[in-house]
C-alpha cells in the first residue's frame, strides 16, 4: 500500500487539473474586467463555480487514499460546476447578443487546436490581454470544453480503477490477507501458503452445514436389586 501514497503536490500533474486552473484564472479576469460585483450576484456564482471546478479535483484526488467513493463524488461536482460555469458563459453572451463561437466559426477552429496543446495559465493570460469581453469569454467556452472531456475522462479511469482493484477497504483486506500468507491457489480455494507455495492449510470460504443431531435413545428401566441370601449357619 504505501507505493501508492501519493506524493504531496502530485496532483499538479494531472492535464483535467492544470486545465480547470487555466479557467479559474480567465474567468477571475473576465468577472473582474466585465462584470458589476455589487450589483451582479453572477459574478460570485461564476467565481465559485470556476473554483469548484478547481478544488474538488484537488480534495478528490487527495482524499483517495481514504476512499475511492469520495475521490470519485468529489470529482463529478467537478464536473458539475464546470457544466454550470459554461451556462453562464453562454447566458452573458446570448443576453447581450454577443456572437457564440460554434465548431465551424473561423476563430474556433483556429483557438481548439491551439489551447488543446496549451494547460499553462500563463499561455492564456497573454490570449485574453486587451481582448474585448466577446472574444474573451469564447475563449472561456473553448477551454470548459477541453476541461471537461479531461474531467470525463478522469472519471472514466477512476471507474476502470475501482472495477479493476476494488475499493479501498477491499485493498487493505487483501494486503493485510497477503502478508499474513493467505490467498487463493489455481482452483480457487482460500487457504494459508507455505513458502512453497503449496497450500498448508485450506480454509473454506463458506460455512459448512451443521450435522444433524442424532435422536436422544430412551433411558432403560433400572433392574430391582437382588435379595440378599440369609447367611448359611
Amino acid at each position: 500500500m504505501d507505493e501508492k501514497r501519493k506524493k504531496i503536490d502530485s496532483y499538479r500533474t494531472l492535464l483535467a487539473f492544470q486545465k480547470a486552473e487555466c479557467v479559474f484564472d480567465i474567468t477571475y479576469y473576465f468577472v473582474t474586467r466585465f462584470m458589476d460585483r455589487a450589483h451582479d450576484r453572477t459574478v460570485d456564482q461564476m467565481q465559485q463555480a470556476a473554483r469548484s471546478g478547481k478544488q474538488n479535483i484537488v480534495e478528490g484526488y487527495s482524499d483517495a487514499e481514504g476512499s475511492t467513493d469520495t475521490e470519485h463524488r468529489l470529482t463529478t461536482i467537478a464536473k458539475g460546476s464546470l457544466e454550470e460555469l459554461k451556462e453562464d458563459y453562454r447566458d452573458y453572451l446570448r443576453v447581450r447578443q454577443m456572437e457564440i463561437w460554434g465548431p465551424q466559426h473561423e476563430k474556433y477552429r483556429i483557438c481548439q487546436p491551439l489551447f488543446k496543446r496549451h494547460n499553462d495559465t500563463a499561455y492564456y493570460q497573454r490570449q485574453i490581454e486587451g481582448r474585448n469581453d466577446e472574444e474573451i469569454a469564447n475563449i472561456a467556452l473553448i477551454v470548459i470544453h477541453q476541461a471537461l472531456s479531461l474531467i470525463r475522462g478522469l472519471i472514466d479511469w477512476q471507474d476502470e480503477q475501482f472495477l479493476r482493484e476494488g475499493g479501498i477497504k477491499e485493498q487493505r483486506y487483501r494486503a493485510r490477507t497477503e502478508a499474513r500468507g493467505y490467498g487463493y491457489d489455481k482452483e480457487g480455494r482460500f487457504g494459508r501458503f507455505g513458502r512453497d507455495g503449496r497450500c498448508s492449510k485450506e480454509i473454506p470460504t463458506k460455512p459448512t452445514a451443521p450435522t444433524e443431531p442424532t435422536e436422544p435413545t430412551e433411558p432403560t428401566e433400572p433392574t430391582p436389586p437382588t435379595k440378599p441370601t440369609s447367611p448359611t449357619k
